[in-house]
């Protein structure tokens, strides 16, 4: 995203929000009154300053008609203070008290709130706000200068090497095969094609339920993207399922790799066809009303899953066709060249074989690939290499056989097998945040290499791509922009307690729930968005800044950036800063009578 086109949204937000006129007494700018302000103005109050007509005609149609700017929208008041305050909250309450005040209309009062924040949020998304995100861009969690990094570390599977998706229908149908031969699964299960855009990475299996869903990064199940087969289950039958509750305890949750003794978190991209024939074995179980116990089903397709990889099927597929299956090959060549051509050491640890890694780097990288890396290491059993020092390096011939001299350095040319980390990092002495290792698997790529070793950490995520042109789309600007402003209405405004109101609030309700249906249904129909649930990050979302320093949708984002270049994280805003932030102008958080005053501090 361009710095420039950065600061005019700034800017432009800013002086939407200073250009409106104060309010006498408390220097509020006049959108802020009455439903901004702290205790939320009440009807009846003094005028705004701005002297502007009252009209408390409630709208037609209005929650039918969300997209819509106009509608009766009720003059600026002021906030009330001393005296007056106590008769507001009498008011609010519905107590009666002695006054001579006209009778408030409650719900014509929250109507013209909910169209002048409609008006409000129309006007302050500028022209051209959409298009601002760069799929090319690096994302930082932690700060890192790349002038301090002079050893570039890859893993080889959808790092050095991205996958077309294909490949996931061809793992899936054999694996299918496999289920049906092998394990005798009933034939019917054949009927089942692969489906390219069900699952997403970073779901949740209950393996004793057979329930498919996505965990926020509190642990709580978000409701509506839990299936059984290839069917939600309703809300109402999932609270029962979880004893009343949409929690998952943690121990159940809480396994280092992302399995504890009830659940599986599928992290990797190969574990699409995974979680697609799970769905799919379970649904033709149910459909046929076939008893089955849901542990055995997914040992076995994990086990099928399996077969495709240990068979070296996988592998076999893409050797024979590597321009279908191989994709941007040419970027990952210019990678690792212009790390080379500036003196960088580069080393590559990969759970593949030899045999097909040299082959696919011939096709990306060119005949003499290996004098780019000082050291390669093949089929090193991740996540095991980096947590244990039990398998030691053993070195291969340029055929590929094993051979037996004892391994005393790792030296540039050679290609070594297994081995662990421990004897790695004393052959190599390379430590500490002057290495940076790039992977796609949270757990068995990463995790270990930040929290044990303090090496830097790069999250190679190809899901950024897609779901940042959902992002850049108006439609999803617009809902996501209306549904944090509606969110703030319904904060400010859950004081009006008398029946009509409760009515406004529950349609805004049923709004805020069909908006972030929208939101959810742009990036995946079943499961929303892999980075968050409703509101919160998703459990994969708090792993993946746990875990990397930084994150991008592939290492050709590197291209975009020089060698010197520092990556700063953006100081998000925490809950209890929130009027300082520029973004609080258009979301209705604004929480303080004050925002003018307290916008100079920034």
């Amino acid at each position: 995203m361009s710095r420039k086109r950065l600061g005019d949204l700034g800017r432009a937000l800013w002086q939407k929000s200073s250009s409106a006129p104060l309010c006498a007494g408390l220097k509020i700018p006049a959108f802020a009154c009455g439903g901004f302000a702290s205790s939320g103005g009440a009807p009846g109050e003094h005028k705004c300053c701005k002297q502007g007509t009252s009209n408390n005609r409630a709208p037609t149609n209005v929650a039918a008609n969300p997209n819509s700017h106009s509608g009766a929208a009720a003059g600026h008041r002021h906030h009330v203070v001393g005296k007056l305050r106590g008769e507001e909250a009498l008011a609010k309450s519905g107590r009666a008290f002695s006054s001579t005040a006209p009778q408030i209309d409650h719900k014509t009062y929250l109507w013209a709130r909910y169209n002048e924040m409609k008006r409000l949020v129309h006007d302050l998304i500028p022209p051209g706000v959409c298009n601002l995100l760069n799929p090319s861009t690096i994302y930082a969690n932690n700060e890192v200068n790349l002038d301090e990094v002079d050893i570039y570390g890859f893993d080889y599977d959808y790092t050095l090497a991205l996958y077309s998706n294909s490949l996931n229908e061809m793992i899936y149908n054999k694996a299918r095969q496999f289920l049906v031969e092998h394990y005798k699964y009933p034939q019917g299960i054949s009927r089942y094609n692969y489906i390219p855009n069900f699952a997403a990475r970073g779901l949740h299996y209950d393996i004793q339920k057979g329930l498919l869903m996505k965990i926020d990064a509190f642990h709580y199940i978000q409701m509506g993207t839990v299936y059984r087969g290839l069917k939600p289950v309703p809300d109402e039958e999932v609270m029962q399922l979880y004893r009343g509750s949409n929690h998952v305890p943690l121990h159940q949750v809480s396994g280092f790799y992302g399995k504890g003794p009830k659940m599986k978190q599928f992290m990797d991209v190969f574990s699409l066809p995974e979680m697609t024939l799970l769905a799919a074995a379970n649904d033709y179980f149910i459909s046929n009303d076939i008893e089955y116990d849901p542990v055995h089903l997914y040992k076995d397709v994990s086990d099928a899953i399996a077969m495709v990889h240990i068979k070296g099927y996988m592998y076999k597929w893409i050797m024979q066709d590597l321009e279908k299956y191989i994709l941007r090959g040419d970027e990952t060549y210019a990678v690792l060249h212009r790390l080379a051509s500036h003196g960088k050491k580069l080393f590559l640890i990969t759970n593949s074989p030899f045999s097909f890694v040299d082959k696919g780097m011939k096709y990306m990288v060119g005949k003499d690939w290996r004098d780019f890396f000082d050291v390669v290491i093949v089929q090193a059993d991740k996540p095991h290499f980096f947590n244990d020092c039990v398998k030691p390096f053993r070195r291969l011939d340029s055929n590929g056989d094993l051979q037996w001299d004892k391994i005393k350095s790792l030296d540039k040319g050679q290609i070594y097998k297994q081995g662990n980390l421990v004897d790695f990092l004393k052959l190599t002495g390379w430590r500490g945040s002057k290495v940076l290792y790039f992977g796609d698997h949270l757990y068995s790529d990463l995790a270990d290499l930040m929290l044990r070793h303090g090496w830097r950490t790069g999250a190679i995520v190809p899901e950024l791509e897609v779901e940042t042109k959902v992002v850049n789309t108006e439609q999803y600007a617009q809902s996501l922009t209306w549904l944090q402003a509606l969110t703030g209405l319904l904060e400010r405004m859950q004081m009006y307690r008398d029946a009509e109101s409760k009515k406004v609030l529950q349609d805004w309700l049923k709004e805020r729930e069909e908006l972030r249906a929208v939101t959810k249904n742009l990036f995946n129909p079943q499961f929303g968005s892999i980075f968050r649930t409703c509101h919160n990050p998703t459990y994969f979302s708090r792993r993946l800044c746990r875990f990397s320093d930084l994150y991008m949708a592939s290492i050709s984002c590197l291209l975009n950036y020089d060698l010197s270049y520092t990556f700063y994280p953006r100081r998000t805003p925490l809950q209890h800063e929130a009027p300082l932030w520029m973004d609080q102008l258009c979301t209705g958080c604004m929480k303080t009578p004050f925002l003018e005053e307290m916008a100079h501090i920034r």
